[in-house]
């Protein structure tokens, strides 16, 4: 539903958009202060990506608790990391495509990092094409390839989960003639919690609407970015720009692995004391890193 409400009010704020450098940065200005809903439509599609981050985080942590990713169920599990990890990237092109000292800062990441990756990062960089700015690049991605693969991702991931069924709870066992709920009955379900959280979103939006920063300033970093990319923020800080690609593909890499990693058949979490001691001590690790940029980094989002 997150996703839906991404797509309708993305295809809104297109419409308005100036993906170039010279005119990125003051049609987000005018889309918020000349369009008709304009600002309201950007709050939403600000808050609704977040949601869809959280709530794919989230899916992701009860289905690796319950060890729904084992056998024979380990490639819905890869299609699902590959979505989440796609959000991940929509989330960061879409904060460069304001073009404003946050998105220009984060941008010069992605520059520092793809020039490091060789000819593998070309992509990422302006060297790949001079006809063509980078930001109308990343634009490309941001409305059409990064949206498109996670369309095509959400099918094939259905598909498996029609194929396997849901994974059952383990500490619930199945009736021997299990009688399955009809998908109208899902659909019913998801639309009414959909019409709350696109409440809840509509509420932020209004209350809490998405700034605009200022046309960058090459050559300073003054802003920090938003808060789910604060886990690898202080790495480069610490132990250099390298450290970033090996923070984010180490713990993205692990992702993928889990199924791979935990053969083992039990799934009661009492007896997987391993598979969640290792978990646990990862996501300790990243919100401790979070915590201390929220608070030794007071420029906010």
């Amino acid at each position: 539903m997150a996703f839906v409400i991404l797509l309708v009010t993305g295809v809104y704020v297109a419409q308005f958009y100036a993906p170039v450098p010279e005119d990125a940065n003051q049609s987000v200005r005018d889309l918020v202060t000349d369009v008709w809903l304009g600002g309201f439509a950007r709050g939403l599609h600000y808050w609704a990506a977040q949601a869809m981050f959280v709530l794919a985080l989230l899916h992701l942590l009860r289905v690796f608790f319950h060890a729904s990713y084992k056998k024979p169920r380990e490639g819905n599990w890869v299609v699902g990391s590959a979505m989440f990890l796609l959000t991940f990237l929509a989330v960061f092109t879409g904060t460069v495509l304001k073009w404003d000292q946050e998105g220009f800062e984060a941008l010069i990441h992605n520059l520092d990092v793809a020039e490091l990756l060789g000819g593998a990062g070309a992509w990422f960089t302006s060297e790949l094409t001079d006809r063509v700015p980078i930001l109308l690049r990343l634009y490309s991605a941001h409305v059409v390839i990064i949206p498109g693969l996670i369309l095509l991702l959400f099918v094939w991931h259905a598909l498996l989960v029609k194929r396997h069924r849901i994974s059952p709870h383990p500490e619930i066992p199945v009736p021997e003639e299990e009688v399955p709920e009809p998908f109208t009955a899902h659909l019913q379900r998801v639309a009414a919690l959909g019409l709350v959280l696109l409440g809840l979103l509509s509420l932020l939006g209004v209350l809490l609407p998405p700034v605009v920063g200022p046309t960058p300033v090459d050559g300073i970093e003054v802003t920090r970015p938003l808060w789910m990319f604060w886990w690898f923020f202080p790495m480069e800080e610490w132990f250099g720009v390298a450290s970033i690609i090996y923070v984010i593909a180490g713990v993205f890499g692990l992702v993928f692995l889990v199924p791979f990693l935990d053969r083992s058949p039990k799934r009661r979490w009492r007896e997987r004391k391993l598979a969640l001691g290792a978990a646990g001590l990862l996501l300790l690790a990243l919100a401790a890193t979070t915590i201390q940029v929220w608070i030794n980094n007071p420029k906010g989002h």
